[in-house]
């Protein structure tokens, strides 16, 4: 039951702390679908999303006016359309478009793939025609997995996805290479992760659950300014603290959303997740601890500190906290990191130090338009080790700006935001990411 007080406490995140409900997220299996006909695959598809979903967006609508809590996105996850594809997967690409549209969700996830130890037929269709599948649709999200800890790295997925990401860039260059911006490389990606673009409905699932992700960097920023100068101590008892109101929140639109959809209720998500407004910013709350500007010795200290707190705070709050839940990190979306990499503070070998303790990894990084695939596939390969190596979830998404350098400026709009283009080291990584093959997985895996 929520109280009276916690109701007062919400209403002031909202009004005065940019706190929201970053998104309600339904998963759908589609296993069912699957058939040897891609137009029949394709129908199947989009009957059951628009039967499933039908009442989604009006659901989230009615909870955000009469709970007076922004619900931002409302928003669909299936299941790794590589696992249903029997043929071509382009039509059923176009059809999750359509029922994107048709349902009214602001994006769909889940045209994916799951590569973490070697490829299907299907997978490597599905990768093939990634670039044009997100040249041409408009709320379809893609993500590949590559690796996971008691797999290894899949090198040949590595050094497929660099040259993926820069054709998808090209493809997309009138729009700064906004297509980049809707596909994300996993390593251990999770299957209850309502966020885009990285979410899809794993094969562990139910038959659909609803999954609430939330957000609130600007809630921990203000708690933050009320204990300025105090220790360590007692900054990770006040994001604690902060963190279990912000998911006690979301249990509540999720529970809501559940009931009224008749749909079983799968997991909160409490995931710092910030926009480029001012006030919003997870880079903010790291200086707030005392860092000049993000990127400044003591960064990788203070976010680590962050997440765990964000952590330990919301899993007190739900039954069943799940997804990425931490502080995310994307440069284009925080206002805090923007300034940071444009200052020169932030660097893209800081942020792969950041990416080791917090939620995921490399996020919304605009490069080099001339970046070559190879040292693409470099960077998703050092970000896929420290997942692989900590046994946690990290991830690359990187939108090669074409026709820009360094120093100049890609935009996206919305939530996506805007970025300076960041300098990537000039030294050439080709001959390793050639070799192919299978990076083995640590000795640590083996815990059976």
């Amino acid at each position: 039951m929520i109280e009276t007080g916690e109701i007062m406490q919400t209403l002031r995140m909202i009004k005065e702390e940019n706190f929201d409900i970053r998104t309600i997220t339904l998963g759908i299996n589609l296993l069912d679908c699957s058939h040897p006909d891609g137009e029949v695959c394709a129908a199947r598809v989009y009957d059951k999303i628009c039967a499933t979903a039908k009442d989604l967006v009006a659901t989230g609508e009615r909870i955000e006016t009469e709970f007076g809590i922004p619900i931002v996105n409302k928003r669909i996850s299936v299941t790794p359309v590589s696992l249903i594809c029997q043929a071509d997967p382009r039509p059923i690409a176009l059809a999750l478009d359509r029922a994107a549209k048709e349902t009214g969700v602001n994006f769909l996830g889940g045209y994916s793939a799951l590569m973490h130890k070697g490829a299907t037929a299907a997978d490597e269709r599905l990768l093939a025609s990634i670039p044009e599948v997100l040249s041409e649709t408009e709320r379809l999200c893609s993500s590949v997995n590559v690796a996971s800890t008691r797999a290894g790295i899949n090198m040949n997925a590595v050094r497929e996805m660099g040259q993926i990401i820069k054709e998808t860039a090209e493809r997309t260059a009138g729009q700064d290479g906004l297509g980049c911006a809707k596909l994300v490389v996993f390593a251990n990606a999770v299957e209850d992760n309502p966020f885009m673009a990285g979410a899809f409905c794993g094969v562990g699932e139910p038959e659909c659950a609803i999954n609430v992700g939330v957000s609130g960097p600007g809630v921990v920023k203000r708690a933050l300014e009320e204990v300025r100068g105090q220790p360590f101590d007692v900054v990770a008892e006040t994001i604690k603290r902060t963190a279990f109101k912000i998911t006690r929140v979301g249990q509540l639109v999720a529970r809501e959303a559940s009931q009224r959809l008749g749909i079983p209720f799968g997991i909160v998500d409490l995931s710092l997740a910030p926009t480029p407004a001012r006030g919003d910013s997870v880079a903010h709350i790291l200086e707030e601890m005392g860092l000049e500007r993000t990127g400044a010795p003591g960064t990788t200290a203070a976010l680590a500190l962050l997440n765990d707190a964000v952590k330990k705070g919301g899993i007190m709050a739900s039954n069943h906290v799940g997804g990425l839940s931490g502080a995310f990190i994307p440069v284009s979306e925080d206002i805090g990191m923007i300034e940071a990499a444009a200052t020169g503070a932030l660097t893209l070998e800081k942020l792969e130090a950041m990416t080791c303790v917090c939620s995921v990894g490399l996020d919304m990084i605009a490069i080099p338009g001339d970046t070559s695939a190879e040292t693409i596939s470099g960077i998703i390969a050092d970000e896929a080790a420290i997942g692989m190596i900590n046994n946690k979830t990290t991830a690359v998404r990187v939108i090669p700006a074409v026709g820009k350098k360094a120093g100049d400026r890609v935009e996206f709009g919305g939530l996506l935001g805007y970025a300076p283009v960041m300098p990537v080291s000039r030294f050439t990584s080709t001959a390793f990411v050639e070799r192919g093959g299978r990076i083995p997985a640590p000795l640590h895996s083996m815990r059976n």
